[in-house]
């Protein structure tokens, strides 16, 4: 159909079995901006997907962005197609075709419940029981075929698509155009979130993170992080440009300041909500203090682990109040109390510490 917006349609793809699709997969781009990150599923996941290809079950649609016989300004990558939903399903597929994935150990096949199969990959298949294999790689896969030169569309899709299947809220503001998310995938991009975190960012972590730290130096200081904070900021018709791309800078600059403080995969950096407060500690210190605050937190992290410690076998002991409350504040990590006021405590120990060390 025509809008506004541009051209748009969704039509039925061709038929083409898993084989083609397979031999044709450097065709995709399977990371468009609006995809969630690749590898959710387990083996065992993708095991049961072949399981049931395998068993004749019918599999969820393929959409696909088609760009094979219109230009768009969306093709970035000059491909003929580009993932618009199913891209675990199509990792699945790839990697059975590659041996990455066998079949479950409690697979059968119902045309013949007593062969034992449990285990074997599509070498085998193909080399024992090519009459399975073939099932599998001759099994025609419904693909829709996504027109449109409107990225806007393309994300609507997604998120349409997706809503019954529990995404997380930065994987939705993913999803949408704007600034906002543009300069968050920057920040994201940074070798801090590639490197140096420890936190999982499989369901869009690292995305989350980053829009909280775009969203302190958007507003110049520690504010709210809550869902609907970030949606607000992400959806906003109201955002200077200008301002926006500066707070972006900032943040990638104090990210390098980051990296200088912490390690590879630190520890400290397991759970991601403590990253903005620290983040902000970082912005706010000195070079000549910078050199110290590492050692300062493992210190601060180990005294307020044995407070937790001693009030678990011994819940009548008295406790350090601000370890108590540092953990207290700590349950509302998105609160912008629990932010400034984890802050306070952070930067009012550090100062003592040095003065002692």
């Amino acid at each position: 159909m025509n809008n506004s917006k541009g051209y748009f349609s969704i039509t039925n793809h061709p038929s083409k079995t898993l084989r083609w699709w397979y031999s044709h997969r450097t065709e995709i781009d399977m990371d468009p901006p609006y995809q969630r990150k690749g590898k959710l599923w387990s083996v065992s996941d993708k095991a049961y997907l072949v399981d049931s290809i395998i068993n004749g079950f019918d599999i969820p649609k393929l959409y696909l962005a088609d760009f094979k016989h219109r230009d768009s300004k969306l093709n970035s990558k000059k491909l003929p197609y580009a993932i618009v939903d199913g891209k675990q399903r199509f990792e699945a597929v790839v990697d059975f075709f590659e041996g990455r994935v066998v079949l479950n150990s409690d697979f059968v096949w119902r045309q013949n419940p007593k062969l034992k199969l449990g285990g074997l990959s599509f070498k085998d298949l193909e080399r024992g029981y090519p009459e399975i294999a073939e099932i599998f790689e001759n099994e025609n896969w419904d693909v829709m075929s996504v027109v449109s030169d409107n990225e806007e569309d393309i994300n609507e899709l997604f998120v349409r698509l997706n809503r019954s299947k529990a995404l997380t809220g930065s994987e939705i503001r993913n999803a949408m155009v704007g600034p906002v998310s543009d300069v968050t995938r920057t920040i994201a991009d940074h070798s801090f979130f590639k490197e140096t975190i420890k936190f999982s960012t499989k369901r869009a972590g690292d995305l989350n993170a980053a829009a909280k730290l775009l969203l302190f130096e958007y507003r110049g200081t520690p504010t709210s992080t809550k869902k609907v904070d970030l949606d607000k900021f992400t959806q906003s018709k109201s955002i200077d440009g200008e301002k926006l791309e500066l707070s972006g800078r900032r943040a990638v600059n104090s990210l390098d300041d980051m990296n200088e403080v912490f390690l590879p995969r630190d520890t400290l950096l397991s759970s991601s909500g403590l990253v903005p407060v620290y983040y902000w500690m970082v912005r706010k210190l000195s070079d000549k203090k910078l050199v110290r605050l590492r050692e300062f937190l493992v210190d601060f992290e180990d005294r307020r682990k044995a407070n937790r410690d001693l009030q678990r076998t011994n819940p009548n002991a008295l406790s350090e109040s601000i370890f108590s409350r540092f953990d207290a504040l700590n349950r509302s990590t998105n609160d912008q109390g629990s932010h400034t006021g984890r802050l306070d405590i952070l930067m009012e120990e550090f100062e003592a510490w040095l003065k002692e060390n």
